[in-house]
Formats: C-alpha cells, structure tokens, sequence
C-alpha cells in the first residue's frame, strides 16, 4: 500500500465542512387530514320519512348507528330515537346517561 498523502490544513477543513451536509432524516410524512363529516343538522321531510322507514328494519339501534347509515347529526339522532321509542317502533335494551341501545319492536316479542 502507499503512503497516504497528508492532506493541508485547508483541505482538512473543506472536507470537515463537506461532511455535515445531508439533511436530516425526515420522521412525519404530514398529517392525513381527514375530511369532515356533512351531516344533516336540520330535519327535513325526507330525512323523517328516511328515518321513518329504515330505522324499524335495523336490529341493533343507537345514536352512532343513525349517524353513520342516516348522515344525520348527533342531537337530531337523540331526538329520533326518543321519538321512535315514544310511538312504540323501538324498545329500549340499556338506557344509560351516556349511551342509549334500542331494538326494533316486533324483534322477539
């Protein structure tokens, strides 16, 4: 082998200085910001006669149900579900303070 040549002290400094010159590595990729939800807030006719005729042919009914397959907003479905419960389409299985389950009324009787 050779001898290595030694290098000047300037070149020894530009080749410090080359070094450090790759960015750094990148962890997040960025947010994948997901698209907001437009439910309907206000009931119309055809959203009542929509929740009129699905919600009995459901099995298993709760306000997370009604908003995902209704599109419709978290408050009207609270307010549909009292409804519906009050005019004997659905029965109650648990009423909790945080989470009401209803069934459809003729289900199992």
């Amino acid at each position: 082998m050779p001898p290595k040549i030694q290098q000047s002290k300037a070149a020894k400094a530009a080749a410090a200085m080359a070094g450090g010159k790759k960015s750094k590595k990148k962890w997040s990729k960025g947010k994948n910001a997901k698209d907001k939800a437009q439910h309907a807030v206000i009931l119309d006719q055809e959203k009542y006669d929509r929740i009129m005729k699905d919600v009995p042919t459901f099995r298993y009914v709760s306000v997370s149900v009604l908003v995902d397959r209704l599109k419709i907003g978290g408050s009207m479905a609270r307010v549909a579900l009292r409804q519906l419960e009050r005019e004997g389409i659905i029965k109650p299985v648990l009423n909790h303070s945080k989470q009401q389950i209803y069934t459809r009324a003729s289900a199992s009787e």
